[in-house]
C-alpha cells in the first residue's frame, strides 16, 4: 500500500508518504515541531515493516536531524520555492544502509561527468506527443515491458490516469504504431518544482537520443507553467539516463542509498537538478 497522510498535532503539520512497497516512510513537508514528528514516526516504525525514513528538510531543520542520527544523502537547491530541500535519511537495518554497488556507481558517475555538455537534440523522425488519459493503457504496456519492478504502480492504467488528472505531464514518442518511449513531470504546484521521472524506452529504440528530446519537451511544458526547478532521481547504475541529464545541463546533487525497488531489485538513486530559469 502507498498512501499520503497529513499528520496534524498541536504545533505540528506534516505531509507523510507511507510506502509499503519500498518499505520506507517519506516526509515531503513539515511545519512546526520537528521533534514531535520524529517521536510519532519512531513509534509508528516500530509496528511497521519500514526500513528507511526520508525527510525533505529545510535549512533550519538540518542540524536537528543530524543530531537525531540522520545522514545527509543529497540536496535540491531550489525545491521549496527557490529554497533548499535536504534529503535526510535514517535506516533501521544495516543491509538497507549498505550498498553493494556504490563503487561501481561512483565509476559510472565519474564517466558521465567527463562527457561534454551536449544539449543538442536529434531528429526523431516522429513527433513528441503530450499523452492523454486515453493513452494510459498504451503507456502502462510500455512500462510493463521496460520495468519488471517500479516504485509506483505504472503497470496500472488507472494510476496513470489519476496522475494525469492531478497535474502530472506525460510525453511520449510513437513509432511503428506504438508508444516506444515516454517520460513524465510530476509537478508540485505549491512549491513550484517538478520531478522528471517515469523515463522508459523500448530496447529496440535506445541509443537514438530520443530521451533527450522527451526531457527537453517536458522542460518546455514546465516553463510554460512557470515551473523553474526541475530535478530527477535516476538509477545510479544506469549510465544512459545519468548521461542524458548531465548532457542537458543537470547538476549532480547526491545519491540515495537503497532507495526503492526498480528494474529488478532495490537500487541506489542519483539526484540531479536544473534551474530552468537560467
Amino acid at each position: 500500500m502507498q498512501k499520503y497522510e497529513l499528520i496534524k498535532r498541536a504545533k505540528l503539520a506534516a505531509s507523510v508518504y507511507r510506502d509499503d512497497v519500498n518499505k520506507r516512510i517519506r516526509v515531503d513537508d513539515i511545519h512546526g515541531n520537528l521533534h514531535s514528528l520524529l517521536t510519532i514516526l519512531d513509534m509508528d516504525s516500530q509496528f511497521g515493516d519500514y526500513e528507511k525514513l526520508i525527510i525533505k528538510a529545510r535549512e533550519s531543520q538540518f542540524m536537528t536531524l543530524i543530531e537525531r542520527g540522520f545522514v545527509h544523502e543529497g540536496v535540491i537547491n531550489h525545491y521549496f520555492n527557490g529554497d533548499r530541500a535536504h534529503f535526510m535519511s535514517r535506516f533501521r537495518k544495516e543491509e538497507r544502509r549498505t550498498s553493494n554497488y556504490w563503487g561501481e556507481e561512483d565509476d559510472i558517475l565519474s564517466s558521465v561527468q567527463r562527457l561534454r555538455m551536449d544539449p543538442s537534440l536529434k531528429d526523431t523522425k516522429s513527433s513528441i506527443l503530450l499523452a492523454e488519459p486515453g493513452q494510459a493503457e498504451e503507456l502502462a504496456c510500455l512500462y510493463k515491458e521496460v520495468f519488471q519492478l517500479y516504485p509506483v504502480p505504472l503497470h496500472n492504467p488507472e494510476y496513470i490516469k489519476d496522475a494525469m488528472n492531478n497535474g502530472t505531464i506525460f510525453v511520449c514518442i510513437r513509432q511503428n504504431e506504438q508508444i516506444v518511449s515516454a517520460a513524465s513531470a510530476e509537478i508540485n504546484f505549491q512549491y513550484k518544482n517538478a520531478e522528471l521521472t517515469d523515463c522508459a524506452t523500448l530496447p529496440l529504440y535506445r541509443k537514438g537520443g530520443i530521451m533527450k528530446n522527451l526531457i527537453a519537451k517536458l522542460e518546455e511544458e514546465l516553463l510554460s507553467r512557470e515551473i523553474f526547478c526541475a530535478y530527477t532521481i535516476a538509477r545510479a547504475l544506469s549510465y544512459g539516463m545519468n548521461a542524458v541529464f548531465h548532457q542537458l545541463g543537470y547538476e549532480y546533487r547526491g545519491r540515495l542509498a537503497n532507495n526503492c525497488y526498480i528494474f529488478d531489485k532495490i537500487e541506489d538513486m542519483n539526484l540531479w537538478e536544473k534551474n530552468l530559469g537560467q
